[in-house]
């Protein structure tokens, strides 16, 4: 399985960025992960990771506490299946996306700005995969 979290829409804030990264690097001794920009008319998530479950992030979407989070990733793990998770720019997910998305999530009721939503993901992936290894993080 490998894990990737993509967004649309340039980091503004490279310390936000780092945060995020720092956690995804964290997650990668679990699992290969991956984030990057990406322009919605430049590439088809569905071509680029046909098996993958797609994840978006949206405010409309599934709250999730980080149990349920860890869940999720751990399911991921033993289908074999690659995890995309995606959060949309300013102005949200592309429609066509959100509607074949396999599943959509809410952070929370309330409203981050992208690169803060961008370090609070990927700290949920971290966590989920500490949790499913019972890693001293989350205590």
């Amino acid at each position: 399985m490998k894990i990737y979290l993509y967004f649309i829409g340039k980091p503004k804030d490279p310390h936000a960025n780092a945060i995020a990264e720092d956690f995804l690097a964290r997650a990668g001794r679990y699992s290969p992960c991956e984030m990057r920009e990406i322009r919605p008319e430049r590439i088809d998530l569905w071509t680029k990771h046909p098996t993958a479950r797609k994840i978006f992030l949206d405010p409309a979407g599934k709250p999730m506490d980080s149990a349920a989070f860890a869940a999720m990733i751990s399911k991921g793990e033993m289908e074999g299946r690659d995890l995309v998770f995606l959060i949309g720019g300013h102005d949200g997910l592309p429609p066509a996306w959100r509607a074949r998305a396999d599943l959509l999530v809410s952070l929370s009721a309330m409203t981050f700005p992208h690169e803060l939503a961008r370090a609070m993901l990927a700290e949920q992936i971290y966590r989920g995969f500490c949790t499913l290894r019972n890693h001293p993080y989350i205590r």
